[in-house]
């Protein structure tokens, strides 16, 4: 079954306000800081990738996730807009064997420490990556917005990009030679 993913994002200026500024607003924290490993998947000739779809097998401390997301049908505005299909993956090296027996390659790995915290409708992530920290508030538009005024977010600031196009624009910037986002490959460009 597939779902609708409403989110936005946005860079993190103190790390340490926003947590408290989240329990404050009386938000649960969910899951602690744990890290996470995504690897992307295409086709030759990269078929997802134009049509803007995604297929990701994430490693979140010990679970296994294999996620597709698609583009959504309508124009995104201000949140980003998706239509995700996830499910949990008992054995991730046997999935990505899978992967690759039906000609799905690697084209693209990220990782991060992420925290995940809860209130009401939706609920807002603490990305820590290499190449900065981000915080994502998911859920219906109108929570989204209201979160972010309460965290004191402009919808300036939103940021509707996928973290492989956060990453590749960070590599243009910087003059990167780094070819994923990790914190060894971010890490020995400098």
């Amino acid at each position: 079954m597939s779902a609708q993913e409403i989110e936005i994002k946005f860079r993190i200026a103190d790390l340490d306000s926003l947590i408290a500024l989240l329990r404050q607003l009386g938000l649960e924290q969910v899951t602690p800081r744990t890290h996470e490993m995504n690897t992307l998947f295409d086709l030759p000739g990269r078929p997802l990738r134009q049509r803007g779809d995604l297929l990701r097998l994430r490693k979140y401390g010990d679970s296994w996730v294999l996620t597709h997301k698609a583009k959504s049908q309508g124009k995104d505005g201000r949140h980003k807009t998706r239509v995700e299909i996830e499910t949990r993956v008992e054995d991730g090296a046997k999935m990505e064997g899978i992967l690759r027996a039906l000609k799905f390659e690697p084209c693209f790995r990220y990782e991060k420490f992420r925290a995940e915290w809860k209130a009401g409708e939706g609920h807002v992530v603490i990305d820590e990556t290499p190449i900065g920290n981000f915080a994502e508030i998911e859920g219906p538009p109108e929570w989204i917005d209201s979160m972010a005024r309460d965290l004191d977010v402009s919808p300036k600031d939103y940021i509707t990009e996928t973290y492989a196009g956060l990453f590749f624009a960070w590599k243009r910037q910087k003059g990167s030679p780094a070819e994923e986002m990790t914190f060894e490959a971010v890490g020995a460009s400098k």
